[in-house]
C-alpha cells in the first residue's frame, strides 16, 4: 500500500511533545490503542489536529483523492483501516495485521494489507464483488459487513467481516457505497469484536481447569509425602 505522503507528526501527551512519527506509525499506535482518535497531533506546519482527523482522511492515490465526483478513475473511495474480526467461510480473507487499505471500485471492494506467514510478512489483496455484500452497518468507526461467498448457492451461509475505519464519517461513507446491502437482522446483530474466537476461549477454560486440578493433586501428594 502506498498510503499518503503527509508530513511527520508530533504527538501531544500530557503536555509533552513526542515524535516525530509518520502516518503509518500513527496508524499502528491507533490500532494498538496506544493513541485514541481524540489525541492531539502537531504537523510540520505547526497546525493542531487529532488522530481521528488524520486517519479519517481517505488515502490519496498518486495525488488523486478519489471522490463521488471523480470520473477519471474506477476508484470511488479509498479508506485506511484495520481488520477487527472475521468469521465464516466464503472468500479467502487473510489474517491481515496492522493497517490495510479498503478501496471501493466500480464493481468490487479491494482489500489490501499484510499478514504474518511463517517467520516473515506477506503482502496480499482480495477482491469482493459489490453484489456479494448482503448486510452492512456501522458502529461508530467500525463497519460490520456480511457477504455471501463465491459459488452458485444463493442460500450459502454468510461470512462476517468487521473493519475499523478510524472515524464514523469514513465508516458511514464506505457503507453508503454498498448500496445493495441492507441492515442486518436481529439474529446477526450481535457481533463479537476482537479477542479470541469462541473455540479458543473454550480450550483456554478447559486448560485452566486441568491446571487447577493438577496443582491440587500435587499439593495433596506433597502433604502425604511429608
Amino acid at each position: 500500500m502506498n498510503g499518503d505522503r503527509s508530513p511527520a507528526y508530533h504527538v501531544l501527551l500530557e503536555g509533552k511533545s513526542m515524535g516525530p512519527y509518520d502516518r503509518r506509525t500513527i496508524v499502528g499506535m491507533r490500532i494498538k490503542k496506544t493513541l485514541t482518535s481524540d489525541d492531539v497531533l502537531i504537523d510540520s506546519n505547526g497546525a493542531r489536529l487529532t488522530v481521528g482527523d488524520v486517519l479519517g482522511r481517505r488515502v490519496s492515490q498518486n495525488g488523486f483523492n478519489a471522490s463521488r465526483s471523480g470520473v477519471y478513475s474506477l476508484v470511488q473511495g479509498t479508506y485506511a483501516g484495520s481488520l477487527v474480526s472475521r468469521s465464516g467461510k466464503g472468500f479467502e480473507v487473510p489474517a491481515f495485521d496492522g493497517e490495510l487499505e479498503v478501496r471501493v471500485q466500480s464493481e468490487v471492494v479491494r482489500i489490501a494489507g499484510r499478514f504474518r506467514k511463517g517467520l516473515g510478512w506477506k503482502d496480499d489483496r482480495i477482491k469482493i464483488p459489490l453484489k456479494s455484500f448482503v448486510h452492512a452497518r456501522t458502529v461508530g468507526s467500525r463497519v460490520d459487513v456480511w457477504v455471501r461467498g463465491p459459488g452458485p448457492k444463493s442460500g450459502a451461509p454468510l461470512q462476517r467481516l468487521s473493519f475499523e475505519l478510524f472515524s464514523p464519517d469514513s465508516a458511514g461513507e464506505f457503507v453508503e457505497w454498498l448500496s445493495g446491502a441492507t441492515p442486518p437482522p436481529p439474529d446477526l446483530a450481535v457481533v463479537p469484536v476482537g479477542g479470541l474466537p469462541q473455540t479458543y476461549l473454550v480450550w483456554i477454560a478447559v486448560i485452566g481447569v486441568v491446571a487447577v486440578l493438577v496443582l491440587v493433586g500435587l499439593a495433596l501428594a506433597f502433604r502425604r509425602a511429608f
